[in-house]
């Protein structure tokens, strides 16, 4: 493991069928990073991206379970290192930009600092990204509250609690997804910075699909709203069905005030279903939020316990950042 200042830096590669462009993005980490170990991880490739990546000098691992949430997965769970760098193989990261996301993660004593995209809210690449990357940014937003301006950049540096702590469920391209609401939930510090973001070369094509992809960040959007946020998920269909409930009671109600009969007996039914509905949607709003809060607590619990492997040299090309005195207040 090569070191940096003291630290080991890792720099992790997912790739799929990029052998047009990694042994460049190979290179310019050497170069940026001369210190840092370069690992690739091929996903299946049939291109030749495992070979390119080794004539390069990167370490070459393989795995087979296809999606990049598999792939990140498998790097966090493998390699050890004290400072992570990630970046797509497709060559549109620009390498010498790492060096300042690891100085943003010391400076700043942040766990994730992530490289937005500069230009992407005008010009994603593809016809309609753009558009679907803010509208995705709004949907986190609203969810999950502020705190990032690109959740879907694949340029990322972090650090070694951030990436033994992460409990990675994602399988494919909304994993950066998973890991901005992993942020938000415990509260990390987290840094942005945004950097350039070129396009893919000739012979290099995107492995995104608009539609299907769009489709599954929602879901994720979903289910990561309801993993962490229960109450307020449940609490909205509880609203939704408690109001429809008065919809359709009130009119029997002023009928049988009027005349003292109830002529639409099935409506009186389905009022009193959702009525029931509701307050069960309630309850069990108010049940998975005390478990969530659990949960929330054991994961970090688990990310404090996770000291640092050792005590890093000063140098001045990374220097180790101090603290900052606090007020009584503040603490």
């Amino acid at each position: 493991m090569g070191e940096i200042a003291g630290r080991r830096v890792a720099v992790l590669i997912p790739c799929y069928n990029e052998a047009a462009t990694i042994a460049g993005v190979v290179r310019g980490f050497r170069e940026a990073l001369p210190g840092a170990s370069i690992h690739v991880y091929d996903n299946n490739s049939t291109d030749g991206t495992a070979l390119q990546a080794m004539l390069a000098g990167a370490h070459v691992e393989r795995e087979r379970r296809q999606g990049k949430g598999h792939v990140v997965r498998r790097m966090f769970a493998d390699i050890d290192a004290d400072i992570y760098v990630m970046a797509d193989g497709d060559g549109t990261y620009a390498p010498e930009e790492a060096e300042q996301l690891i100085q943003a993660l010391l400076s700043e004593r942040a766990d994730m600092a992530v490289g937005t995209r500069g230009g992407v809210r005008q010009d994603a690449g593809r016809k309609g990204h753009a558009l679907g990357n803010r509208i995705f940014n709004a949907i986190y937003g609203f969810l999950f509250g502020p705190g990032f301006t690109d959740i879907f950049s694949g340029y990322r540096a972090f650090s070694r609690r951030f990436v033994k702590s992460f409990p990675a469920v994602s399988g494919g391209f909304e994993i950066e997804t998973e890991m901005s609401v992993h942020a938000a939930r415990l509260k990390l510090p987290i840094v942005e910075l945004e950097l350039p973001y070129g396009r893919r070369v000739e012979g290099s094509v995107s492995k995104l699909s608009t539609f299907r992809d769009g489709a599954r960040i929602l879901w994720m959007f979903a289910m990561l709203a309801k993993e962490t946020r229960p109450f307020a998920m449940f609490g909205l269909f509880s609203a939704t069905s408690l109001i429809a409930s008065v919809a359709f009671m009130l009119p029997v109600l002023f009928e049988y005030f009027e005349t003292g009969l109830v002529s639409r007996l099935p409506t009186w039914i389905l009022s009193m279903s959702l009525l029931m509905m509701g307050f069960l949607l309630f309850t069990a709003g108010l049940i998975l939020d005390s478990l969530a809060r659990a949960r929330t607590e054991q994961l970090h619990l688990h990310y404090v316990s996770l000291a640092e492997t050792r005590e890093p040299r000063r140098t001045a090309e990374f220097p180790r950042a101090v603290p900052k005195p606090r007020s009584a207040d503040a603490a």
